[in-house]
C-alpha cells in the first residue's frame, strides 16, 4: 500500500467553532530559548500507537510533549470500519489512488456477524452529509481509548458532542477489530505510517517555528497543552481539527501537497486562543462591530452570537494574512473576502500588526495595546456602506446551515410569505417586524412549530424573555408529545437551539444547574446541527454571559 503516501489534495475541512482554554501566567520570550524549546518539543513525537493517547489532560505521557506529529491505531481502525461499512468518501475513481481504491474493496468484502453488526449501526447513524458523518467517526477516534476494547478514557461530560452522537460504536468497533483482525492488518501498515511521520516532521516544524517567531512566543513542554498532527493515510482529502479541552487534534494524510493553510490555521488557534480568552475584558471594547458582522449571510452562525470566539477567529484570519506576505493585489482581494464574509475586523487588526512587528514584547503582551489602537468609531462609518458576500444558492449551502428546506423559493400563499419575510427580518435584528410575520402565520395554524420558533427568537430580539421562554417551551413540548402521531416532523435545529436559548437565559438568572440540563438537553436531540452542539458544550464548560450588545442574535430561525 506504499502509493497510499502518494495521497489525493486536502480541502478544508476544518470545524469553525473551537472552545478555549488557557493559561492565565504570562509567557517570556527569548528568540533562542524558543528555537531551542521548540525543538525539544517536536523530537520528543512519537509515531508507534502506544504513545498516542487520547488528547485527555490527565495522560503523563503526553505531559511533557507540546507539539507532536503521530499516528493512531484508533484512528486506522476507525477509517477501516467506514470502509467496511460502506462510506462513501464522494472522491470518486480520479480522486483516489489505486491502492486506497483496492484496501476500501477488500474491506467491503468482508463478512461476519460483527461486519453485519458494524453496517447496521452505520446505516442508523450516517447523515445526509457524507462530510459530517465522516467528522463524528474521526471525533470518536481521537477520544477512544486502546484497542482492542476502544473504551473512553475520559468522562462522559469531558467528551465532545459528535462523538457522544456515536452511543454504544465502542462495542460494534471492538468487535469488528477481532472479528477482521484488524490488529494484524495495522502491524502491516504501521511502517508506512511511520514513513508519513517522519515526512511531516520538517515542514510541521518549519510551520510552527515561523509563526512562535513572529508571535515572540514559545511552546513549552510540560504543560498540559498539546497539539498533535496525526497522520492518517486513509484519510482520504479530509483535514479534521478538533479540540478536546485544551488538546488540539489535526488529522491529515501526508502528501506532495501539504495542506499548509490548514495546519498553519490550526497552530495558530492553539497559540493565540489562550491570548485571546486573556484579554477578553480589554477586546469587549470592539463587540458592537458584531452588530455589523451579524449581517453577513456567510458569518458562521456560531460566531454571530459569540464575540470572544468572533475576535479570536478575526485575530487569527489576520495573522495569516501577515504571515501570507502576499501582493498589494493577492492582499487587497484576500482582505476583501475577509470582509464579506463578515470578519470585519480582520482588516483594522491587520493594520495594528504592523505596530506589533515594530515592537519587542510579545503578542501575550501587546495585543492589549493594539485593542486600544482600534477606532470602533471610525470603523463603523467605515463599513456603514459595507456590501457582504451573498449566501451561496441553497443546492450549494452546508446541510446544517439551511433553514426551512421545504418552503419553496418563491412564496406560493400569503403564509409562506410571512414565513420566509419573518426570516428576513430576523437576519436584519428587527424583533418586532419579524414578531408580526410570525404571529400572522401563527393566526391560521397556531401550532406551527417553525413559526413558533420564529416568534420565540423574535420575542428574544425584543428583549421579551418571559415571552420568549414560554414559546421555547413550547417548542421543546411539542417534540416531546407521546400522542404526536408517527408523522410528525420535529426541526432537531430548531429544537437543540430551543435547549439553548433556555439554558443562556437560566444562565444570566444564575440558575447554573438548570443552565446546565438544558444545555445537555441540546447535545441529546438527534440530528443537532455540529454548530449548536458546540456552542451547547461550550454553555457547559464556561457558562453564557450576555454580550454588551443588548440584542440577541441567531441565524437559526
Amino acid at each position: 500500500m506504499t502509493d497510499l503516501a502518494g495521497a489525493c489534495r486536502f480541502k478544508g475541512g476544518r470545524d469553525k467553532r473551537l472552545r478555549f482554554v488557557f493559561n492565565r501566567q504570562r509567557l517570556a520570550w527569548n528568540a533562542c530559548l524558543g528555537a531551542i524549546l521548540l525543538l525539544m518539543a517536536l523530537a520528543h513525537a512519537h509515531a508507534q500507537t502506544p504513545a498516542a493517547r487520547p488528547p485527555s489532560s490527565s495522560a503523563p505521557d503526553d505531559s511533557h510533549r507540546a507539539v507532536s506529529i503521530e499516528s493512531r491505531q484508533q484512528l486506522f481502525a476507525v477509517m477501516c470500519a467506514l470502509d467496511a461499512a460502506g462510506y462513501d468518501p464522494g472522491a470518486g475513481p480520479a480522486g483516489e489512488t489505486p491502492g486506497r481504491i483496492q484496501f476500501r474493496q477488500n474491506m467491503l468484502a468482508l463478512q461476519g456477524p460483527a461486519v453485519d453488526a458494524l453496517r447496521k449501526y452505520y446505516a442508523e447513524h450516517a447523515l445526509a452529509d457524507s462530510g459530517v458523518t465522516f467528522s463524528r467517526f474521526v471525533s470518536f477516534a481521537l477520544v477512544a481509548g486502546q484497542p482492542p476494547d476502544f473504551k473512553f478514557e475520559l468522562r462522559r461530560d469531558d467528551l465532545p458532542p459528535e462523538a457522544l452522537t456515536l452511543d454504544g460504536f465502542n462495542v460494534v468497533l471492538a468487535n469488528f477489530y477481532r472479528e477482521a483482525k484488524l490488529d494484524q492488518l495495522w502491524k502491516f501498515y504501521e511502517p508506512e505510517y511511520e514513513r508519513g511521520v517522519q515526512s511531516l516532521r520538517l515542514p510541521v516544524s518549519d510551520y510552527v517555528f515561523t509563526i512562535t517567531n513572529y508571535l515572540r512566543e514559545i511552546v513549552r513542554p510540560g504543560t498540559r497543552r498539546s497539539f498533535v498532527v496525526y497522520v492518517e493515510m486513509l484519510a482520504g482529502s479530509k483535514t479534521i481539527f478538533r479540540t478536546v479541552g485544551d488538546q488540539y487534534a489535526l488529522v491529515v494524510r501526508p502528501s506532495a501537497d501539504l495542506p499548509a493553510d490548514d495546519i498553519r490555521h490550526a497552530f495558530l488557534h492553539f497559540m493565540l486562543d489562550p491570548i485571546a480568552i486573556r484579554y477578553r475584558s480589554e477586546a469587549s471594547r470592539l463587540s458592537p462591530m458584531l452588530e455589523i458582522a451579524a449581517h453577513a449571510p456567510l458569518l458562521p452562525v456560531d460566531l454571530r452570537d459569540d464575540f470572544e470566539a468572533f475576535f479570536d477567529e478575526c485575530l487569527i484570519r489576520a495573522v495569516e494574512l501577515r504571515l501570507r506576505k502576499l501582493s498589494p493585489v493577492e492582499l487587497a482581494s484576500a482582505m476583501d473576502q475577509a470582509e464579506g464574509g463578515g470578519f470585519v475586523l480582520v482588516r483594522p487588526i491587520y493594520a495594528g500588526l504592523s505596530g506589533f512587528e515594530k515592537s519587542e514584547p510579545a503578542m501575550g503582551y501587546y495585543l492589549p495595546d493594539l485593542i486600544k489602537g482600534i477606532d470602533v468609531g471610525g470603523e463603523q462609518r467605515r463599513l456603514s456602506a459595507v456590501k457582504f458576500t451573498e449566501a451561496a444558492p441553497r443546492e450549494n449551502a452546508p446541510a446544517e446551515n439551511i433553514r426551512l428546506a421545504a418552503k419553496p423559493a418563491v412564496p406560493s400563499n400569503p403564509e409562506d410569505a410571512d414565513m420566509a419575510e419573518g426570516q428576513r427580518q430576523i437576519s436584519a435584528r428587527n424583533g418586532a417586524a419579524a414578531a408580526a410575520s410570525f404571529e400572522r402565520v401563527l393566526a391560521l395554524h397556531p401550532d406551527d412549530e417553525l413559526a413558533t420558533y420564529g416568534l420565540a427568537v423574535a420575542s428574544a430580539l425584543e428583549g421579551k424573555p418571559e415571552q420568549a421562554r414560554e414559546l421555547f417551551t413550547k417548542v421543546i413540548a411539542a417534540a416531546q408529545n407521546p400522542l404526536a402521531g408517527p408523522g410528525a416532523q420535529h426541526d432537531p435545529s430548531n429544537l437543540s437551539w430551543a435547549h439553548i436559548y433556555l439554558g443562556r437565559m437560566y444562565d444570566v438568572e444564575g440558575k447554573r444547574d438548570l443552565a446546565v440540563l438544558e444545555y445537555r438537553a441540546a447535545l441529546a436531540v438527534a440530528g443537532a446541527p455540529n454548530s449548536a452542539r458546540s456552542v451547547a458544550q461550550r454553555g457547559i464548560d464556561v457558562g453564557y454571559q450576555t454580550p454588551s450588545r443588548d440584542k440577541p442574535t441567531d441565524g437559526k430561525s
